[in-house]
């Protein structure tokens, strides 16, 4: 643990990434970026939520200009010519060799693209023939042989679209990129208050004064949120850190939408900074749970008004030894207890988090030790409290709510079938990983992506491969070429279509926050000419692929189409149906918990009870690794080839405590080889990093190679940040 003293070597955000900002609106040209981002049209970024109705750069609350970096950075690979027709004349060897970030940056997809099986290079084929040809591979293939999958940053329109053409083909093995991030996340939130998403709105924000950030860095990932902990601050309020690695961005950011704050040099945003060992996230949740009860720093009545399960969750808490959650955490007892001290002290706490907290075996029990700790203070349940989870891509939450998931609530089942008069799979569908295991294994014939870079996502990248070239028939829907389409492509045949980008869709789009907030997107803006909206492009090929079904799909083609349908099915988004008329944004109903009644049989939350992970000693891989993004990054997709807020380390860097170079006599500059039991990382580049000793990081997805098949037991999701690796000099 240490409190924020020093003025740290890095300043987050500040003049760099000021004048970063107007280089890059430079390159785009002033009025392209201009008109992208003052339209009416939601954020491509991440989930926090900016734009629509009330204007392109202002947030949920109104605030303008709400704008960061990689606001711009999605608009500028949006807002690129289209690829040369001479590229394709490259073979796939020859497109292997270029980077992610080379890839991204070859320019927009104009016209359809075809590989024909055991072919070695894409060509441009037309629309009417793309889809026909797609349709004879669907329909060729029997159902339960096929999976659809689609990323956060399609709308609720095509993301609904795409589920009902899947179970009206015949497979529930419909998943999205929550599987890989934050499904831990609704398990667990759902096992303890009876819903899976954030219980604030952006508004509680600013009546907290105690934000808890677990296994986060919004500094690089969520830039606009930074903002919120400095009006914590700002307040008064204290912004607790919970993350092995010391980032310089939550140490101190210069916020530049805040004169203030960059005149200074910066504000200072963690008012308490600690630092477990990577994966001892439940022992120090467990910790803090014991300290509260040792100084009686729990509400009781909130507990026996709203909770069940208490007295058991109590008596397990009260029998933990300190010297095993030290010995787990690698923190002191006293670390532990300043911890609890500071949120003992609170009156209106949140806590929020990200993939530091589900990308491990243990994901869910993560997640309910946060809820645990939360309902001990009775911290859920009111305004200016409780829970919220970082989303990522910028309509992950929507794409899940309007059924892009393998298992569909019971009564929205019964409503589909009953207004079209037809029978859905019953079968258990297969979530994101267990499709691409069905891959491995020869089980799976046909894909269907929407969007993403599945290859890149997931995790022990030469198994991604394998299993994606095992796939007879691929069909990709992207704005941009990335490692997925190439590596991904594989032997089989593989068709990629070009979608509109959010801002270009013909009709309007929405989209959904983290703090559940449904945004209407205007779209409309010209950019690729052949480029097809999501919507149509699907409705297309199901009709074409079951035209005598009783779905009409051709009328699918019209986004408020879709929007009817989703209000009519899906509960809480009735007033979706008049979003386009009305213009009139709204919450999804009962999602926000501002009073403690919860959606659980009998109202009340559940304490959940966790055994501490032990992780035994492993002599022949001691260091634990964690991947993580970097600050020119977003998801797979690298806009920037260093990370300028640390010390520009390159992609191939691996991130190691000044306490083991010392040991294993390495400084800054160093290469070293860096292995684990399913793959390894050759020539890598040491950089020294504020980190616990034994811990190192390196970047997704290159870091990819290395991780194994690990998952969370239940809900399935990878563990990218628990790896056990070795570090080494190279052999001569």
């Amino acid at each position: 643990m240490s409190s924020i003293s020093k003025t740290p070597t890095i300043v987050g955000g500040g003049a760099k990434k000021v004048l970063y900002t107007l280089n890059t609106v430079r390159k785009i040209g002033f009025k392209k970026a201009g008109k992208a981002l003052v339209a009416n049209n939601t954020c491509k970024a991440c989930g926090l939520g900016m734009g629509g109705q009330r204007g392109g750069m202002t947030n949920e609350l109104g605030e303008f200009p709400s704008v960061c970096n990689k606001s711009i950075q999605a608009q500028s690979t949006d807002i690129q010519p289209p690829i040369p027709s001479e590229i394709f004349a490259h073979s796939l060897d020859d497109l292997k060799a270029l980077s992610a970030y080379e890839l991204e940056h070859l320019g927009r997809l104009a016209r359809p693209l075809y590989k024909a099986k055991l072919a070695n290079k894409f060509t441009e084929v037309s629309w009417d023939w793309a889809l026909d040809y797609a349709a004879q591979q669907f329909a060729a293939c029997l159902p339960a042989r096929s999976f659809f999958y689609a990323s956060g940053r399609s709308s609720n329109e095509a993301g609904f679209l795409l589920q009902l053409f899947a179970r009206a083909y015949g497979t529930n093995n419909i998943n999205n990129c929550s599987y890989y991030c934050h499904q831990a996340t609704g398990v667990g939130l759902g096992a303890t208050i009876g819903s899976g998403t954030a219980t604030v709105e952006l508004a509680d924000l600013a009546l907290s004064d105690c934000i808890i950030v677990i296994g986060a860095n919004p500094a690089s990932n969520h830039p606009r949120f930074i903002h919120q902990l400095k009006n914590c601050r700002d307040r008064g309020g204290q912004v607790i850190v919970i993350n092995p690695a010391k980032e310089p961005g939550l140490v101190k950011f210069a916020v530049p939408k805040s004169p203030s704050s960059m005149i200074a040099g910066g504000t200072e945003i963690a008012s308490l900074y600690i630092q477990p060992n990577i994966g001892g996230d439940l022992a120090v949740l467990t910790g803090v749970a014991k300290a509260l009860f040792e100084m009686a720093a729990i509400d009781e009545a909130f507990i026996a008004n709203h909770c069940d399960d208490f007295a058991g969750y109590q008596a397990h808490i009260k029998a933990q030894l300190w010297l095993d959650i030290e010995e787990q955490s690698g923190l002191t007892r006293a670390e532990i207890e300043a911890l609890a001290a500071a949120y003992a002290a609170a009156n209106n706490a949140i806590f929020a988090w990200g993939m530091g907290i589900t990308h491990h075996v243990h994901g869910v029990q993560n997640v309910e030790a946060i809820a645990n700790l939360a309902l001990l203070r009775g911290m859920i349940g009111r305004q200016g409290a409780g829970l919220l989870p970082l989303r990522g891509h910028s309509n992950v939450q929507g794409i899940g709510t309007v059924g892009v998931k393998p298992v569909l609530a019971s009564e929205v089942l019964e409503r589909i079938e009953q207004t079209y008069g037809i029978e859905l799979p019953q079968s258990q569908g297969l979530d994101t990983f267990a499709s691409l295991k069905a891959a491995e294994a020869g089980a799976i014939d046909c894909a269907l992506l929407l969007g993403g870079n599945l290859y890149s996502a997931s995790p022990n990248t030469a198994w991604a491969g394998q299993a994606l070239n095992n796939i007879a028939f691929k069909m990709f829907m992207t704005t941009t070429l990335n490692a997925g389409h190439i590596e991904g492509a594989g032997d089989g045949d593989v068709l990629i279509l070009p979608v509109c980008a959010r801002d270009e869709e013909p009709e309007p789009t929405t989209q959904e926050s983290m703090f559940s907030y449904v945004r209407l997107s205007d779209g409309g803006i010209t950019r690729i000419a052949e480029a097809r909206s999501e919507v149509a492009i699907l409705a297309d090929l199901a009709q074409r692929l079951m035209p005598h079904s009783p779905i009409d799909f051709a009328a699918f083609k019209r986004h408020q189409k879709c929007r009817e349908a989703i209000a009519s099915f899906v509960p809480g988004l009735a007033e979706l149906k008049d979003i386009a008329v009305a213009k009139q944004e709204f919450h999804v109903q009962n999602r926000l918990l501002h009073s403690p009644v919860f959606n659980t049989s009998n109202q009340k939350a559940r304490f959940k009870v966790h055994s501490l992970v032990v992780k035994a000693p492993n002599q022949d891989f001691p260091f634990t690794l964690a991947t993580l993004r970097s600050e020119g990054q977003f998801n797979s997709i690298i806009y920037e080839s260093t990370d300028s807020y640390r010390y520009n380390a390159a992609r191939n860097a691996v991130l190691m405590s000044p306490e083991d170079l010392v040991r294993m006599g390495l400084a800054t500059g160093d290469v070293v080889d860096v292995r684990s039991a399913d793959g390894e990382m050759l020539g890598m580049v040491v950089q020294a990093f504020d980190l616990p000793a034994g811990n190192c990081l390196a970047y997704y997805p290159e870091a990819n190679q290395l991780t194994g098949q690990a998952q969370d037991p239940q809900s399935l999701t990878p563990a990218f940040k628990s790896v056990s690796v070795a570090i080494s000099r190279p052999s001569i």
